[in-house]
């Protein structure tokens, strides 16, 4: 638009307000004679009427004003001025677009605007979540990344162990430098999570089944993210771990313009660290090799400390050095900062009156009591009276069961989490109301998984035990205690919840890796053979090496047929040590005091016939015929 005195105002558009008294004729005329020249040295005629009419807002808004040009751009400062004096012609045309309120680009004509797309704003939960930008990252924490990666090649291609617990070393101590320089401090929780985390990771080194460790890794991962996080609501306990995923490329991008700055500022003193290092690392392997050739014994006590590290696997410890750098930045910059994701709010439901809450919730506690009253009378009365009269095996009792059990348990926790964000919340009756209908419900659910426990362990004591069986029974014993957290919280306050259930997922899976699941099936069933003198074979060769000395209790000819595979499965694994778990090492123990000596023609007929009418009692992947 421009500002010459007698120029005719554009038509407002459709749907825009008129102009006011400011933006007629006769005022802008008056605006263009008493129009002052630059007040500011070096200011051009333009410029000056701009800061002008800088307080007419209304103005402004409604058709951007072209900026002034650079002093650097080269082109005169009178440019402005010359342009506003040029001859006045009729007024354009309007062609019906609103003006952009945006301003111009400085190298650009004002109506390029218009042509432009308008951004897209982010969410607003993203900002609020979001962080400060972090401090400019500390040597101390690029030192640790760089050995995290190293120690993530050397120690990671053969497997985990003890590696996994040598790794995370200087990752934490990477995170807690950077946490350092951002001013956060160490906070109980916090402590909580981080030995949480340590202590999961122990499994792998104890434990040899895979299953178990994958569980741990997991949930250790889980834990180290909660601890840079520091969430304590619902959304943020359960959002907290991909926070540390989300890191990944902007904690990469954050250490490398740090490497950066300080290679640009100190590029003088990088040259004799490099020069020192080359030469440490020549004189140790001279060194080593002469005296590996000198002695077998010092080369045997160092082939089994440092990594056999070859040129074909190049690309695979290369490829764990760069996971390790970048999982070190990644929890660093989590670390400075985090994603704030306790600032997400939900609001509460609306509250139902008490009759339409409550209804519901009283005839499923009936349905629930039913059903228990029916369980005390099989109780009471003997399965075998149930069985007779129902026509079903043990197998077919105890399986159809146990999952609508566990199914009515999930689903029984989704109710109380419904019912406890619709419940109405009107004074000290209302509450009470909740308590009592919640808590009745909550009781009558622990006996609903004190009666799936039993179906279980009635088909363990017909069929054996196995790893879906120990599996689904932990899962069930888990889910027990969230129902006690939860009558714990209606009756003193729920603000721990969230956490107190993390930690006791955190807790259940670290015990059930302690308890070694693979010696506890193995336990079991050869308990089972000495009482009924019933086994299988081939699913034993099926378990990891924490069986072995449970197995090893068998007599021959079954102890080297169960053995068998486990003990083939350790011959092909040469290891080292730091890849090597505790419950590897004891069967290699084990095996090597007792070789085994199989006998193929007696452990391929080594079967018994079951009670639910198979051909044998098999553990097939673990489960029989009926999926459990």
């Amino acid at each position: 638009m421009s500002s010459n005195s007698g120029e005719t105002p554009e038509p407002a558009s459709a749907g825009e307000p008129e102009s006011g008294p400011s933006r007629s004729r006769e005022p802008r005329e008056k605006q263009g004679e008493q129009e002052p020249r630059s007040s500011r040295p070096g200011e051009s005629r333009e410029t000056s009427q701009q800061r002008e009419a800088a307080p007419e807002e209304d103005v402004q808004d409604a058709v951007p004003h072209p900026r002034p040009v650079p002093a650097h751009s080269g082109v005169p400062a009178h440019a402005g001025a010359a342009k506003r004096t040029a001859p006045r012609g009729p007024a354009p045309t309007h062609t019906g677009r609103r003006a952009q309120q945006r301003p111009a680009h400085p190298t650009q004509p004002a109506n390029w605007q218009q042509w432009q797309p308008t951004p897209h704003e982010p969410p607003v939960w993203i900002g609020e979540i979001s962080s400060d930008e972090p401090a400019r990252i500390r040597v101390a924490t690029l030192w640790c990344a760089a050995v995290t990666g190293l120690l993530s090649g050397l120690l990671l291609g053969e497997g985990l162990g003890l590696n996994l617990l040598i790794v995370t070393v200087p990752a934490a101590l990477a995170a807690y430098f950077a946490a350092s320089e951002a001013g956060r401090r160490l906070r109980p929780w916090t402590l909580v999570w981080a030995v949480g985390g340590v202590a999961l990771l122990s499994v792998p080194a104890l434990r040899d089944a895979g299953w178990p460790t994958f569980l741990a890794v997991a949930s250790a991962l889980g834990l180290g993210s909660l601890a840079l996080h520091g969430c304590r609501t619902w959304l943020g306990v359960i959002l907290g771990p991909l926070g540390l995923f989300g890191s990944l490329g902007t904690g990469l991008f954050w250490g490398v313009r740090g490497v950066r700055e300080r290679a640009d500022g100190s590029r003088g003193r990088w040259a004799p660290v490099l020069r020192t290092a080359a030469v440490a690392v020549v004189l140790l392997i001279v060194f080593g090799a002469l005296f590996a050739s000198a002695d077998a014994a010092f080369a045997d006590l160092l082939g089994g400390l440092t990594p056999d590290v070859s040129v074909a696997d190049g690309p695979w410890r290369t490829l764990l050095f760069v996971v390790g750098v970048v999982g070190a930045l990644a929890a660093a910059h989590t670390a400075a900062a985090p994603l704030l994701w306790d600032r997400i709010t939900v609001k509460p439901g609306a509250p139902r009156g008490r009759a339409e809450w409550a209804l519901p919730l009283i005839v499923l506690n009936l349905l629930f009591a039913v059903f228990i009253g029916v369980q005390l009378t099989v109780l009471f009365g003997g399965y075998d009276k149930v069985l007779s009269e129902t026509g079903l095996t043990y197998s077919e009792y105890a399986t159809q069961g146990f999952w609508q059990l566990l199914g009515a348990t999930l689903l029984t926790l989704l109710v109380i989490g419904l019912a406890r964000r619709w419940a109405p919340r009107d004074g000290a009756r209302d509450r009470t109301l909740v308590n009592a209908v919640l808590g009745v419900l909550c009781v009558l659910t622990l006996v609903v998984v004190a009666s799936a426990l039993r179906r279980m362990d009635l088909y363990v004591d017909a069929y054996g035990l196995t790893r879906l069986r120990v599996s689904v029974a932990a899962m069930e014993l888990w889910l027990g205690l969230v129902i006690v957290l939860i009558m714990a919280a209606g009756a003193f306050g729920g603000r721990w919840l969230p956490r107190a259930v993390a930690v006791s997922g955190a807790a259940a899976v670290l015990i059930f890796g302690l308890i070694s699941p693979d010696a506890l099936v193995a336990e079991r069933n050869v308990e089972r053979y000495r009482t009924s003198e019933k086994i299988d074979i081939s699913y034993f060769q099926q378990l990891s090496a924490d069986a072995v000395p449970a197995l090893d209790t068998l007599p021959e000819p079954l102890r080297s047929c169960a053995l068998e595979g486990i003990e083939r499965d350790l011959d092909g694994a040469d290891e080292p040590w730091y890849a090597t778990s505790w419950g590897e090492s004891r069967a290699r123990d084990i095996l090597g005091d007792r070789p085994i000596d199989p006998q193929w023609e007696a452990c391929s007929t080594m079967s018994w016939p079951n009670d639910s009418g198979g051909d044998r009692d098999s553990y097939d992947g673990g489960g029989t015929g009926d999926g459990l």
